[in-house]
């Protein structure tokens, strides 16, 4: 989806599940994004079901995906992929709720020829996914370290 001038979209997307603790990281990350939007950047909230996501997708050249993973790294972590170049494990997302998933979804579409020219994937380790609706503080400190390194790369690029 291009602008007149041939400028690439941008399309920010948060996943989560704000009443699953950590899980709500991708979406609170998106709507401190939210501000932000312009002609040329589109933020969205998702549940993570791999073929909306597809769906969300499509039309765009740069996209970002931001979610809660399990992987078994220190919590807090984050996990920066560039999910254009390199294949997502999809022990990463083995927190969600979904059999066709964040990992899945790309994987297929990366099968189809129908990934975005540049898809980076952020990832934090979350480790709480039980009812409730408050983030450990770990994963709160890298929700904002995650918003200030968009809002740096976003600001650049414009």
């Amino acid at each position: 989806m291009n602008v007149s001038n041939n400028t690439p979209q941008i399309l920010i997307i948060g996943i989560g599940n704000l009443y699953r603790c950590d899980d709500a990281v991708g979406i609170l990350i998106a709507r401190k994004l939210k501000d932000i939007e312009s002609d040329r950047i589109k933020v969205l909230e998702q549940s993570g079901e791999g073929t909306s996501l597809m769906e969300a997708w499509k039309g765009y050249d740069h996209v970002w995906i931001i979610d809660a993973v399990s992987s078994g790294a220190l919590l807090g972590s984050i996990h920066r992929l560039d999910a254009s170049k390199e294949s997502i494990p999809s022990k990463y997302f083995s927190c969600s709720s979904h059999n066709f998933g964040v990992a899945e979804a790309i994987e297929l579409a990366r099968t189809l020829g129908q990934l975005p020219e540049q898809l980076q994937l952020y990832g934090v380790e979350g480790k709480n996914f039980q009812p409730g609706e408050i983030l450990s503080p770990e994963v709160e400190q890298a929700m904002e370290l995650i918003t200030g390194e968009m809002m740096q790369q976003l600001s650049s690029s414009l």
